[in-house]
């Protein structure tokens, strides 16, 4: 059987259906729910295998990108997500929801450098304004980092090609200490390179300024993860800019089928 999506939906997103398609064609069951349907109890979490937070604008963003969905998630939904990851079912946050798992704590979660075990960990990195301070819509180009232990990129060898479009996605740490924790831990999962796959390179191929040119962590398990790049908007040859030139492949549909296949085989 498929196994049962949620594609979580909050006042002001804009990309559900998007990830939903993208969870259809990797072999999953995917159903949009409403937040206030999860703290009302019309739905339960656990009744679902695995859980996406789409991009967009939660709440307008009005007191900031993704922060009013981090309280619901830390506060409303605390125990619910707990459970939810704690059971080893995936989470995938994509731009906003990459957003609300980092400021509700989810990710990177707690840290092994100073912090015990649990979901949610202390605030030691965050999403913050682009370092040129202005918002950027361009594609980019993404490597798995071989460390982690991300099951969304485990095997992956190619790269992933996907459109980014944020204000607000240049990753920034707390201070070195949380960096080298960060690192160390595995919790860099994806990192913006160039077309050639070189690292290091910055604007335009790391659009935001992200320190390390990470653009994609994940918990210390690899059941969690949160990216600001959309591979939802990459899951088919023709999505390619430049598919009427003969160009194809580097697929975002990747990442969801290795989370689908790994949420099919949890009890």
């Amino acid at each position: 059987m498929k196994p049962p999506v949620l594609i979580l939906h909050a006042t002001g997103t804009n990309r559900d259906r998007d990830a939903a398609m993208a969870c259809e064609l990797a072999g999953g069951a995917p159903e949009i729910v409403h937040l206030n349907a999860l703290i009302q109890g019309a739905r339960d979490l656990m009744d679902y295998r695995f859980v996406v937070l789409a991009g967009g604008f939660s709440d307008g963003d009005d007191l900031g990108a993704g922060r009013l969905l981090a309280v619901a998630l830390r506060h409303e939904l605390k125990d619910a997500l707990s459970r939810f990851v704690e059971a080893g079912r995936p989470v995938l946050g994509i731009c906003n929801g990459f957003q609300a798992l980092v400021k509700a704590g989810v990710l990177p979660g707690p840290m092994a450098d100073v912090e015990g075990p649990g979901v949610f960990g202390a605030r030691r990195v965050t999403l913050t304004r682009n370092l040129l301070g202005r918002f950027e819509c361009r594609w980019v180009h993404l490597e798995a980092e071989e460390r982690s232990p991300s099951i969304f990129t485990k095997g992956l060898t190619g790269n992933i090609f996907c459109p980014v479009a944020h204000g607000e996605g240049r990753v920034a740490v707390e201070d070195d200490a949380a960096r080298s924790a960060l690192e160390a831990g595995g919790h860099v999962a994806l990192r913006y390179v160039d077309p050639d796959g070189g690292r290091g390179a910055g604007w335009p191929h790391n659009p935001n300024g992200s320190v390390g040119h990470i653009a994609g962590i994940c918990n210390a398990t690899g059941t969690v993860m949160g990216m600001m790049p959309h591979p939802e908007d990459h899951i088919t040859g023709s999505q390619h800019p430049r598919f009427h030139r003969g160009e194809s492949g580097e697929l975002g549909l990747a990442l969801f089928e290795r989370a689908v296949r790994y949420a099919s085989q949890l009890d």
